[in-house]
């Protein structure tokens, strides 16, 4: 097998979280290190790779043919610039870029290069999303009528991290639970033909969006999708009506909570939900009506990672790709036109 080495732009929570246990986990992929600015830890998880003093160091080293961009928002379109100009192929965290220019621009530059691009949403392979995409590949609800999908947290208390707090072209929830919602949606549904948003400020002194409600357009039905840190009692997740019947499914991805325990994934029973988490579907089905919990199907970061491989390594296309990605900026940008003028953003 090919070894394609990595180093990842920093070892906050993203790269000891997300990103350095899937790299080291898969076997073509050998973790080489991480830019570290303050804080020199790296080496503590795994004391085999290096703790690079710069960015200009990684993209120096000739040995390392990708890098992952998980910095602040509002760094990811000057640092992947870099690393594909660099001529390395290049992971980026959500939010993908500020604007819709940016990422069309990186897109293009991959493209030029001969490199690959792909955007890290993550939330793709959770065990929830898996489910409520089989319901809908098996036909299960019939034609659809609506759909609300919620990130929703209690956490009324500013975050420490500054970069989340302070007004800049990549903080707010809009930019930090919206590309997860967005995404989703696009995956499942497609490209919307229209926007609404309302977006607001609601935990007190803060001075970025925090409460955001969306709703994409569709020929035939509505998609809602929304996010607070003002929810103590969660909604469902994932609450989907059609014609034959109904879907609601809890949060239920266990996937983040047994990382941050620094527990390890595998491929054997990484991602498998608690039963109590199962999703509730009515509906008929052949004639027969079908009115009960359904086993959760597993998820698995993992499958990320190894779309990236075989996309370098095969040739195959991003496991989320650059255009993805600045289509998820497409609503963004429009949801922030909704917002300021009131209006329907026609797509």
């Amino acid at each position: 097998m090919k070894t394609i080495k990595a180093a990842l732009l920093s070892y906050g929570m993203s790269g000891k979280v997300f990103h350095a246990p899937f790299l080291e986990l898969h076997p073509g992929f050998e973790l080489l290190g991480s830019w570290e600015r303050s804080k020199k830890l790296i080496q503590v998880d795994y004391p085999y790779v290096k703790s690079y003093a710069s960015i200009d160091e990684i993209l120096a080293n000739d040995e390392i043919d990708l890098v992952v961009v998980n910095t602040p928002i509002d760094t990811h379109f000057e640092y992947a610039k870099r690393v594909l100009e660099a001529g390395k192929h290049a992971i980026v965290e959500k939010a993908f870029t500020t604007t819709v220019a940016e990422a069309q621009e990186l897109a293009a530059l991959a493209k030029e290069k001969g490199l690959k691009l792909a955007v890290f949403q993550n939330r793709r392979w959770d065990s929830d999303l898996k489910t409520v995409r089989q319901i809908l590949l098996d036909g299960a609800l019939g034609e659809i009528v609506e759909a609300e999908f919620h990130f929703d947290r209690y956490n009324p208390l500013l975050s420490e991290k500054q970069h989340k707090e302070t007004v800049n072209s990549g903080s707010g929830i809009l930019k930090d639970l919206g590309p997860h919602l967005i995404d989703q949606a696009l995956y499942l549904f497609g490209f919307p033909q229209a926007v609404y948003a309302d977006i607001r400020t609601t935990r007190e002194n803060s001075v970025v969006d925090d409460w955001v409600d969306i709703l994409l357009y569709y020929p035939d039905f509505r998609v809602r999708l929304k996010a607070s840190f003002f929810v103590r009692e969660p909604n469902p997740a994932y609450v989907i009506h059609g014609k034959k019947g109904s879907f609601l499914k809890p949060r239920g991805d266990v996937q983040e909570d047994n990382l941050k325990l620094l527990k390890k994934p595998n491929l054997d029973s990484w991602g498998t939900e608690p039963i109590e988490k199962e999703g509730f579907l009515h509906t008929e089905i052949n004639g027969k009506i079908m009115h009960g919990k359904i086993p959760t199907l597993q998820g698995n970061y993992y499958e990320f990672f190894n779309g990236v491989y075989n996309s370098i390594i095969n040739d195959t296309p991003e496991p989320v790709t650059a255009q993805d990605g600045a289509r998820v900026m497409q609503i963004i940008e429009a949801a922030i036109q909704s917002n300021q003028e009131k209006r329907v953003v026609d797509l």
